[in-house]
């Protein structure tokens, strides 16, 4: 693709970057065949390839964002199918998340937008504040049909039946393997998930412990800064980054680390950019090394003994975006799973998005709604006992719409080498 930055505009790091990413794109629209937001809308501003064009006409003129750049930036999920397709290699994720934080500098939203997003970005990350706002929401969810706004009314369906008590896992601490130590992991507990899920977590620490990991949940570690980085709010994205990567840098130069363990793909994908992220800031060689050491869960199970089982359960996988198009992982959940004894199947077009996408099912109800209908029909098409993923955001969209017990990849695994059953399967 043709472009016209001037020199000045290239003086700037992050135009030039935008730039070579631009120029990247040959118009094949092969992204289009992949773009769930396309599928479902068929208009070509709604695809990858129409994106780019408005991204590269906003950034080129230096304007503020208009009305219609918003709306059809807003409408993607960073789902990045695309990245997967494209045969240019044009990295659509640093384009986009360029294009969210120039909007959220450049344009104003509707009041009710910024307050609700404001709000967003001041509770989800925190899973004090989260529990609040989840008791809240349970206690408003009688009266749902009386409330006005769809991303509302969204926000109450997210309520799960019961609020887990918080687990004392998450707290900081080491966990001592069993038996002879094989490796020094930090778990990464999140934020949301602690909150929502808190038997992902007590799973990964017991699974990895059982086959020879010391596990540490290091001091002053919290969101990942994934949630507001895909509002565009820089500042706090990279502020909640950096707490990680000093909390994890300690512990590398402590007694050292073999893996960060990451349980929650969404965070994954984030926290293995965080050399992009801190590419111009102080951090840089510590973001690096952090984004070096960082693994998803199922990275280092592949690593160690897992045992060989026999369960008579038929297992649907969904596979998270941000595991199979963020971080290219698409056959080691499958492979544990099945090496756990379980029989697995997937979904038809399984390459395509829930629709959760971390804020974006509160966002943009409608179009989520419709992606969630389509993956949970294709889940429920291969009649399974159960359905496993690799991240929270996926198991509490999918959950929302099926009977079907959702579960994540290490409670199942958890289980299959000794643990407790998983209790949405009680």
């Amino acid at each position: 693709m043709q472009t016209h930055f001037t020199e000045e505009q290239l003086r700037d790091p992050a135009l030039t970057r935008a730039n070579e990413i631009l120029r990247a794109c040959v118009h094949c629209g092969f992204c289009t065949a992949t773009c769930p937001t396309y599928q479902v809308l068929g208009d070509e501003l709604d695809s990858p390839r129409g994106r780019i064009y408005l991204i590269k006409e906003m950034l080129e003129s230096g304007r503020p964002a208009d009305e219609q750049t918003v709306k059809h930036v807003d409408r993607c999920l960073s789902c990045l199918a695309c990245m997967t397709t494209c045969p240019s290699g044009v990295h659509y994720m640093h384009l986009v998340d360029q294009a969210r934080e120039y909007i959220e500098k450049t344009y104003k939203r509707p009041l009710f937008d910024r307050v609700l997003r404001w709000t967003l970005s001041k509770i989800l990350p925190y899973p004090g504040r989260f529990r609040v706002a989840l008791l809240g929401a349970k206690i408003a969810a009688p009266f749902r049909r009386f409330v006005p706004d769809a991303r509302l009314r969204a926000m109450l369906d997210m309520v799960p039946k019961q609020i887990p008590p918080v687990s004392r896992n998450d707290d900081a601490q080491v966990f001592a393997a069993k038996g002879a130590r094989k490796m020094r992991v930090a778990l990464m507990t999140g934020c949301a998930q602690r909150a929502l899920d808190t038997d992902i977590n007590d799973a990964t620490i017991r699974l990895l412990r059982r086959l020879g990991c010391e596990v540490v949940v290091a001091r002053g570690q919290g969101c990942c800064g994934a949630l507001t980085h895909h509002m565009g709010k820089a500042d706090e994205s990279h502020a909640s980054a950096a707490r990680n990567i000093r909390a994890w840098v300690a512990e590398m130069d402590g007694d050292g680390l073999d893996a960060i363990v990451i349980n929650t793909s969404g965070c994954g994908t984030t926290v293995k950019d965080y050399g992009h992220m801190f590419a111009r800031h102080e951090l840089a060689a510590d973001a690096v090394r952090v984004a070096d050491l960082a693994r998803d869960v199922s990275e280092v199970l592949m690593l160690l003994e897992l045992p060989a089982g026999k369960q008579d359960i038929k297992v649907a996988y969904h596979a998270a975006c941000s595991l199979q198009h963020g971080q290219q992982i698409k056959t080691q959940p499958k492979t544990l799973l099945k090496q756990a004894g379980y029989q697995v199947v997937e979904p038809r077009d399984s390459h395509l998005c829930c629709g959760s996408a971390g804020t974006y099912n509160l966002m943009q109800p409608e179009i989520s709604g419709q992606l969630k209908m389509r993956k949970v029909q294709t889940l429920e098409d291969r009649q399974p006992d159960i359905i496993a993923a690799g991240n929270i955001g996926c198991m509490i969209q999918i959950g929302s719409g099926t009977e079907i017990p959702v579960v994540h990849t290490v409670e199942l695994l958890d289980w299959a080498t000794g643990g407790p059953k998983p209790a949405k399967m009680r």
